[in-house]
């Protein structure tokens, strides 16, 4: 009986330490090839600096100030060109590193799951793309228009010579920018991450629909958060994510009503 154990403890061992080998070999694939996009991106580093650096330098220009972008340390020019193409490198690289998990997991799916599971691995990076589009063209010019308001001009009373002018860090800057960037990219997830878990039955339409008021409260301090102190952006971001959180409701109760006819 104890070599029929020890025979079993053997038998087990193989497929963990093959899924394991298997496991670190997907993540070297994917260090690679974010090491490959990571270094493609530090090249053109500046010309998307350039691009993402359009919704402010549009504003000043509409503000007849100077479009001009700083740096206050020596390396600072350096790093920003170091977190660019960190994060330039992760986003281009998020689709092989996509398709490197599904390869991993896929093996132990069956064809029912595969076939539920695929289309939110494709659904999630472009949904990504999508709430990084809506930061940079929708939101991003009127919470930068929004903050450029408390410029000042002159001076009032006493003081008639005193300007408050805003002279951007590329610093600042680019961590507001992949701030909003990222924040509105993750939101945009919501329904792919309340959809699969109505899929496997850890939430339900029901219990979503129920959890409004707490989803209200939830979605307004998030809100304020991630997002700069004026009302016009944490407004917006609220009436997004709370739409999406409505569009999760009605896919998950549509995978109940295909579960349900699956099973009948």
């Amino acid at each position: 009986m104890t070599k029929d154990i020890e025979s079993e403890i053997e038998g087990s061992s193989a497929p963990i330490m093959e899924h394991l080998i298997e496991l670190r070999s997907r993540i070297i694939r994917s260090l690679i090839a974010f090491l490959i996009t990571m270094s493609i991106s530090f090249y053109f580093a500046a010309d998307i600096f350039n691009f993402l650096s359009l919704p402010i330098i549009r504003l000043l220009e509409s503000y007849d100030q100077n479009t001009e972008l700083i740096y206050t340390g020596l390396q600072q020019g350096f790093m920003v060109h170091i977190k660019l193409s960190i994060f330039s490198g992760f986003l281009l690289a998020f689709p092989y590193i996509s398709f490197q998990l599904w390869r991993f997991v896929a093996p132990g799916l069956y064809k029912n799951e595969k076939n539920a599971f695929l289309p939110f691995l494709i659904a999630s990076p472009v949904l990504f793309l999508v709430g990084a589009a809506f930061a940079f063209y929708v939101v991003m010019p009127l919470a930068f228009d929004f903050l450029l308001n408390f410029q000042q001009n002159q001076g009032d009373g006493l003081v008639d010579i005193l300007k408050i002018k805003y002279l951007g860090s590329i610093n600042e800057y680019l961590s507001l920018t992949m701030a909003f960037i990222i924040a509105f990219g993750l939101c945009f997830q919501l329904p792919v991450l309340l959809t699969l878990l109505g899929k496997v039955g850890l939430v339900s339409s029901l219990g979503l629909a129920s959890f409004r008021k707490y989803a209200v409260v939830s979605i307004l301090i998030v809100a304020a958060l991630v997002t700069p102190p004026d009302v016009i952006t944490q407004v917006i971001l609220f009436s997004v994510v709370y739409t999406l959180y409505e569009i999760s409701i009605f896919l998950v109760r549509r995978a109940e009503s295909n579960r349900n006819k699956e099973s009948e």
